[in-house]
């Protein structure tokens, strides 16, 4: 009897484990974290931005995403400035894609298209290390009259989470 009370306690008690550790390493809501604070304006025009801030979520980014509105898009942040690669698996709609630098500076802009396997064989490289990059709605970038040069105005939310960042 206390072998079988032993291990029904032991079972109880890793249930709960696996349920604390999903929680704290499931996204939050409904992939909108931050959506509605967190900003970034180049040349005068605004998005609003979900937060990529860690491993699983830059991994996942936009992937599966059916539409994406004029104003929306997405902020990969990065603990430090690196040489960025990024591809198109499982992206469902064309994106643009401005890497910007540590110093608030865009590097690089990328057109990314749509592969029809959404396997993301292309890569799309900000040539330069870059500490963000933001994906944007096809045409986007170009109708805001964004280019390489340009200044980046981040809301304050975003860098603290690029000071929090942990090296490596």
């Amino acid at each position: 009897m206390a072998r079988r009370e032993w291990l029904g306690r032991a079972a109880s008690a890793a249930a709960a484990a696996l349920l604390v550790a999903a929680a704290v390493t499931a996204p939050g809501g409904c992939g909108k974290r931050g959506a509605a604070a967190s900003t970034v304006t180049i040349n005068g025009h605004t998005w609003h931005v979900e937060l990529a801030v860690n491993e699983r979520q830059r991994y996942r980014g936009l992937a599966g995403r059916t539409a994406l509105a004029p104003d929306s898009g997405m902020l990969f942040i990065f603990p430090h400035p690196e040489v960025l690669e990024f591809c198109m698996r499982g992206c469902e709609i064309p994106l643009d894609i401005a890497f910007i630098g540590a110093d608030a500076q865009v590097v690089e802009i990328r057109h990314m298209a749509v592969e029809p396997d959404r396997f993301g064989r292309e890569t799309y490289s900000s040539q330069v290390p870059a500490q963000y990059a933001l994906e944007v709605a096809e045409g986007a970038l170009s109708a805001a009259g964004a280019k390489v040069g340009d200044r980046v105005a981040f809301s304050p939310d975003i860098a603290a989470y690029a000071k929090a960042a942990p090296p490596g």
